[in-house]
């Protein structure tokens, strides 16, 4: 248990992938929410702390990358981290973390990728047509830093207007649901806007009609209702046109979607870029959700099969049809196993694209070999996650070239990068 609180003054070194601050007292590192590097710092520490962490108290030298931020609830929310951060300040320390990860978990210098320009978005607020919150006292709110501590929003300026909006009455509306909503997912789609509600427990009648009273009071276009288990329950038309896709995709409050429209459309051109498709090539795709890439690796004109283990994730990507639907196939699976199995039966690409969740694909390197390819694209969110995928790629003979990072969440420590891989020849003698 923590002890004695003490009091210091510290010097800030540099930021962690945590966001923090880290300085040094007395030959231990101590991570500081809010403070940055260069900064002179007074801080409260918990004495007896496994890691010590200081409670800011006063900037006693500020940074020159300081700035005032734009939201009230900057210090108590756990939504943006980076308020107080400028903003091409933001990007570069993204990056570091990156390529800090890169260097000591998998062993990768810096010196052996190309770095390509960061893709910066002209929205760096109201850009978040995603959200996930959770019900407390008939309001929506996000989780304090770092805490499980709810913080109500009556507005978000990290957030479209259409969601942000949303916030008062649909709270509101979604009151009486608070005890067995887990969580509620919003989406928009320039003035389309739907909701989800995920449950601790199965759909009862009384859920649906305050989901439905709620899609017609507030003009929305649907709802989905996620039990604990089983299908959700969609209440109108909750699945939206994802407007900037070359052909319009189908994005859904209860499947994943990026949450930055116009960085996502960067993403798409980042993946097509690094795979470098030429015409008739075979490119496996592993955790392709709604065909978010896939569609844009089929127009570059390569014939693609694509894994996912979502069934709703899948049902919208096969509702996309259009002219590039032929060159597609999906299979419903966990990736690893249907690398095993494409691999028993010798399949071959020239290509394999990831883009996993935080858990990252474990053994990506022995399954890319296994299935020929020459090339591989990754993309991920998780500094962590990427080093060891990276690690392994590159003890299964494919050589990191270029990374970009996309700056997918402006305000926040999060990035999202995109590296890619080529195998290297064998070598004799």
């Amino acid at each position: 248990m923590p002890g004695v609180l003490l009091r210091a003054e510290i010097s800030i070194d540099r930021l962690s992938k945590s966001g923090q601050g880290v300085g040094r007292l007395e030959g231990r590192s101590v991570f500081v929410d809010g403070a940055l590097p260069s900064e002179r710092v007074l801080v409260e520490i918990a004495d007896g702390g496994k890691v010590p962490r200081g409670r800011l108290l006063e900037v006693l030298s500020p940074s020159a990358n300081r700035r005032a931020s734009p939201c009230a609830l900057s210090e108590r929310c756990g939504g943006c981290d980076w308020l107080h951060l400028g903003e091409e300040e933001q990007r570069r320390a993204k990056l570091e973390i990156v390529l800090s990860a890169l260097e000591h978990l998998a062993g990768i210098c810096r010196s052996e990728i190309q770095v390509l320009p960061t893709h910066v978005c002209r929205r760096q607020l109201a850009y978040r047509r995603r959200a996930v919150l959770h019900l407390r006292a008939g309001r929506l709110c996000l989780f304090g830093r770092r805490s499980h501590n709810s913080v109500p929003l009556d507005r978000c300026p990290a957030m479209v207007p259409r969601l942000s909006e949303l916030l008062v009455p649909l709270g509101a509306k979604l009151a009486r649901l608070e005890k067995e909503a887990v969580s509620v997912h919003l989406l928009a789609e320039g003035e389309a806007a739907s909701f989800a509600v995920f449950l601790s427990g199965s759909v009862r009648p009384s859920q649906v009609e305050i989901c439905r009273r709620a899609v017609r009071e507030l003009g929305l276009k649907g709802a989905a209702l996620v039990p604990r288990s089983g299908t959700a329950r969609l209440i109108g038309q909750p699945g939206l046109a994802d407007e900037a896709a070359p052909a319009p995709l189908r994005i859904r409050p209860d499947v994943f979607a990026q949450a930055n429209a116009e960085a996502n459309a960067a993403l798409r051109s980042a993946v097509v870029e690094r795979l470098g498709v030429r015409r008739g090539e075979r490119i496996l795709e592993l955790h392709c959700g709604n065909g978010n890439l896939t569609f844009a690796i089929a127009a570059a004109g390569a014939e693609v099969l694509a894994v996912e283990s979502s069934p709703s994730a899948l049902q919208l990507a096969r509702e996309r049809g259009g002219e590039q639907a032929a060159a597609v196939r999906f299979i419903q699976g966990e990736a690893s196993s249907v690398c095993e199995a494409l691999a028993r039966e010798s399949a071959r690409f020239d290509g394999l694209l990831a883009d996993p969740p935080r858990a990252g694909v474990p053994g990506i390197g022995s399954a890319a070999q296994k299935l020929g390819c020459k090339r591989v694209v990754y993309v991920s969110c998780d500094p962590a996650a990427l080093a060891r995928d990276a690690e392994n790629l590159k003890a299964c003979g494919f050589a990191p070239e270029a990374l970009q990072l996309i700056d997918m969440f402006p305000q926040t420590r999060h990035a999202e990068v995109v590296i890619a891989f080529a195998r290297q020849a064998p070598r004799f003698g």
